[in-house]
């Protein structure tokens, strides 16, 4: 089922999710849901609280390459464990600040551990987009946008063109 998505500025957005205590069937379809409303949106990312859940859940595919087999990745309470020093630079958007797209350096590989679909735990090493991704997705767990990494006229900037994209859409 596809879930509508939060815009920013809402208040569910800047909070610190829970980690999910115990994989249950709902937990399950909820990130079924997630990749419908991802694939769908479309995006390479989404985490839990941009639908409004306050559970530490993000979902990814990163395969953009015609033809290629998407890689569509769950991640229960995931955390990175280790960062390079490198760093790299990618245009970040994000789907809560729909058409707004600014240069954000982060780490450009990470370690990230998770629990899977299945309860198990995983690792792996993440670089280039997959690793500006799955870093982006982990922010939304603690409360934090990609326009938290601008300077801040621009981030005022950005906000303000979501608060009118909301009003504009509630007219509807």
């Amino acid at each position: 089922m596809i879930r509508p998505i939060l815009i920013h500025p809402d208040p569910r957005l800047k909070k610190v999710c829970a980690p999910v205590p115990d994989l249950s069937d709902d937990l399950r379809k909820l990130a079924e849901d997630m990749l419908e409303t991802m694939y769908d949106a479309p995006g390479i990312g989404l985490a839990a609280p941009q639908i409004g859940v306050m559970d530490r859940l993000i979902v990814l595919d990163c395969v953009k390459e015609a033809g290629e087999a998407p890689r569509p990745l769950v991640m229960f309470n995931p955390e990175i464990v280790a960062s390079s020093d490198e760093t790299s630079v990618y245009e970040e958007g994000c789907l809560s600040i729909p058409e707004q797209y600014a240069e954000v350096t982060r780490p450009a590989e990470v370690s990230v551990r998770w629990i899977d679909l299945k309860g198990n735990e995983q690792q792996e090493d993440f670089a280039g987009l997959w690793a500006t991704c799955v870093q982006h997705e982990i922010d939304h767990l603690n409360g934090k946008l990609f326009i938290d990494y601008l300077k801040p006229l621009k981030r005022q900037m950005i906000t303000r063109k979501m608060e009118k994209l909301k009003r504009e859409r509630a007219r509807g």
